[in-house]
């Protein structure tokens, strides 16, 4: 039998909404934002609602998180945040409105509406909290090393040979488009952000695993969140006791100080 296909869309949107289903039915028994006092089934209903609409607000924030990172180098958390920030601002209106009648739609007042917002908002990153988790074992089950970490399954036995394993988890992973050419590799979260002559990407692998992957490309690591290629250094920049190494595409490195004098004996700086 061949790997186990990707989990259709269709299931894994439906796995979601009832993970948000549930969500919303304690939602629903806790009654949030004064909905305390509204009877039980209305309260399940609305939240349950609110929950599926959140849904479709929040669901969307960390696929734009991890795509938009490496072209604003940012790093995708922050993304994250910025995304459950903004998406809150329309998930607060329609929660404010939607259970009302029209008469009672006038302005709750500065301070009622930063306590709705913070509230709306609060949930707004646990949905996308549960987003992520539900999707991290897309990305999750690979190792550090790039292989599947995912647990056997029951297969019909082939004589078929097993696949040999791939050569550099590291380069694989690099779009074709940005070339071959790493100049640098910097972490972030639990990602590493592969800096190449002509763009950037983020890959999902520790640090010290992908500077294992570089061969006999000659480097040093500069910093705990930093890996330089020598070849790649163009210039070196002094902000009083601080240096940071200038990079192609005016990517700047920053040197630890305890490797300053690293470099300067291995002739670096």
């Amino acid at each position: 039998m061949s790997d186990i296909p990707p989990k259709p869309l269709l299931a894994r949107i439906l796995t979601d909404l009832g993970l948000m289903t549930i969500i919303g039915v304690v939602l629903g028994l806790i009654g949030p934002l004064g909905s305390f006092n509204d009877p039980l089934a209305f309260r399940l209903v609305v939240w349950t609602a609110f929950a599926w609409l959140g849904y479709a607000v929040y669901a969307p924030i960390d696929t734009l998180a991890v795509r938009l990172a490496p072209r604003l180098q940012l790093p995708v958390w922050s993304l994250r945040i910025a995304g459950v920030f903004l998406a809150s601002i329309p998930m607060a209106l329609a929660v404010f409105l939607i259970p009302r009648d029209v008469e009672y739609w006038r302005w709750p007042g500065l301070e009622y509406a930063l306590t709705h917002y913070t509230y709306v908002a609060m949930i707004g990153g646990l949905i996308t909290l549960v987003n992520v988790l539900v999707q991290r074992p897309k990305g999750a089950s690979q190792t550090a090393h790039g292989q599947s970490a995912e647990l056997p399954s029951v297969q019909t036995p082939s004589p078929a040979p097993a696949p040999a394993p791939s050569a550099n988890p590291l380069r694989e992973q690099i779009p074709a488009e940005l070339g071959s050419d790493i100049i640098a590799l910097e972490m972030e979260d639990h990602y590493v952000r592969v800096h190449t002559a002509l763009g950037s990407e983020l890959v999902l692998m520790r640090l010290r695993d992908a500077m294992a992957h570089l061969g006999d490309t000659e480097g040093m690591q500069i910093h705990r969140s930093w890996w330089v290629a020598r070849g790649a250094v163009e210039d070196v920049v002094r902000d009083g006791r601080n240096l940071r190494l200038k990079l192609a595409r005016d990517v700047e490195a920053p040197v630890s100080r305890a490797n300053v004098t690293v470099l300067k004996d291995a002739g670096w700086i």
